[in-house]
């Protein structure tokens, strides 16, 4: 059973507290770790990238020279793919979906991967609470100094408050999250796991 510390606001170590086996220390699922990852970002991509073909540019209406006799090839409009300003073959078009499907068992095997990685990387870091006294982003870059952060952070809290929500909006390597919210892509994306005593017990109890 992997351990960890318990750490408060400061960086000081309150005690040692034991992590589920088989949410942390699991055998790893590379490939449905790779599938969860590419469900998320497709999921995410709007599909309103669109092109027009022949018959929805403008001009055209008309062939540019007659049939036989020019020498040139034969064209029936200039709105033709082949011309400047002619129609797209095969382009885009506002009807596609690309978004994707995964049971809810490989989504948990995949984020439980995701999790077992970063504890095996010492790249989780568990407080008693995350709790912002003021909603100024300097405190909030104050609080993460003390707990040794550096790049980019994922704070994971089983309750959002104002303070804490307006603390970290402004920093770009900084996300926020509810502990129901977790997921694959934010744990592989990020450096540093932060997450709450409370965080841990809910991820265990839905994940386990």
């Amino acid at each position: 059973m992997p351990k960890t510390a318990l750490l408060s606001l400061k960086g000081e170590k309150i005690k040692d507290i034991n992590l589920n086996d088989n949410v942390w220390k699991i055998t790893p699922n590379d490939q449905v770790v790779y599938e969860a990852i590419v469900l998320q970002t497709a999921s995410a991509r709007q599909g309103t990238h669109s092109t027009k073909t022949r018959s929805e540019v403008s001009g055209g209406g008309r062939k540019p020279w007659r049939q036989k006799g020019t020498g040139n090839a034969r064209q029936g409009s200039i709105r033709a793919p082949q011309w400047v300003g002619g129609g797209i073959v095969f382009g885009p078009n506002a009807n596609r979906n690309y978004s994707k499907k995964m049971n809810k068992k490989m989504r948990r095997l995949a984020l439980r991967s995701a999790l077992t990685y970063k504890i095996s990387d010492k790249d989780v870091i568990v407080v008693d609470k995350f709790d912002a006294e003021t909603n100024k982003t300097k405190d909030m870059i104050k609080l993460l100094d003390g707990l040794k952060v550096n790049g980019k952070a994922l704070i994971v809290t089983t309750e959002l408050t104002d303070n804490l929500i307006l603390a970290t909006r402004n920093l770009f390597n900084v996300k926020l999250v509810l502990a129901n919210e977790l997921n694959t892509y934010d744990v592989l994306n990020c450096d540093k796991l932060i997450i709450t005593e409370e965080a841990v017990k809910y991820v265990e109890e839905v994940l386990k």
